[in-house]
């Protein structure tokens, strides 16, 4: 598997590319403010054609660029519909303060979007060759989710995690902003994340990337929760 990236814009917003390897198709994981141009520039560098965007969750600094990304591969974008309403008004999503600093500023859903639905994968198969699996995680925002992508038997690889800004390495998602909430985010660490293999990889929507094993071991914000088995097919 390809799997690279690169921080966006001035909230340092993790990006992601993932494919089976050069030349070939991929989905685009998060692109934040000001990343058409270093995406432009990993796509060409690997040979890469996108297929789809997927999101996390509909914050702006993780949606910022998803219109201009899906209308210049003509593909559709992927978010839970929880947080679709902040595809053409991700200021809904901020606080008041912050809506005020980048007032002025417009954006349009694209073209093309499909919602997603939590447990199930995306269905990119037959366009990629693998696919990931979606895990609604609400607490940041209500429509937060992470994406899978399951270990592949013969290459002996862990599972990869896109964890968005429900866990961070050493840290987790903040949930006083709109649409975020304290007891939410610890039922979604407790569902989503610890059930997870000691192994599994994590790639933040900020920050370096970490395990869940570490995180178990040393994430302050994981102490005191027990584990809830997700049951999830195909994990």
């Amino acid at each position: 598997m390809l799997i690279a990236g690169f921080p966006a814009g001035s909230f340092g917003t993790n990006c992601y590319v993932v494919a089976p390897g050069p030349g070939e198709r991929c989905v685009v994981v998060d692109p934040g403010q000001d990343a058409v141009g270093p995406l432009t520039e990993l796509l060409r560098e690997h040979r890469l054609r996108p297929a789809a965007v997927i999101l996390t969750h509909g914050h702006l600094d993780h949606m910022w660029s998803v219109t201009p990304v899906c209308g210049a591969h003509d593909v559709p974008a992927y978010i839970h519909p929880a947080d679709r309403f902040m595809l053409a008004d991700p200021l809904k999503g901020v606080s008041a303060q912050f809506a005020a600093m980048v007032g002025g500023v417009t954006f349009t859903e694209p073209e093309q979007v499909r919602e997603l639905a939590d447990g199930k994968a995306l269905g990119l198969t037959s366009v990629l060759g693998f696919d990931l699996v979606v895990d609604h995680a609400p607490g940041h925002t209500k429509g937060s989710v992470t994406f899978t992508l399951p270990r592949l038997d013969d290459a002996g690889d862990p599972d990869v995690m896109f964890s968005g800004d429900l866990l961070f390495a050493g840290s987790i998602g903040r949930s006083d902003l709109p649409g975020g909430d304290p007891a939410e985010m610890n039922v979604s660490l407790a569902r989503v994340v610890l059930p997870r293999p000691d192994d599994t990889l994590v790639l933040p929507g900020h920050g370096g990337r970490t395990t869940i094993g570490r995180e178990r071991a040393s994430n302050p914000f994981l102490r005191g929760l027990r584990s809830v088995d997700s049951a999830r097919p195909g994990l």
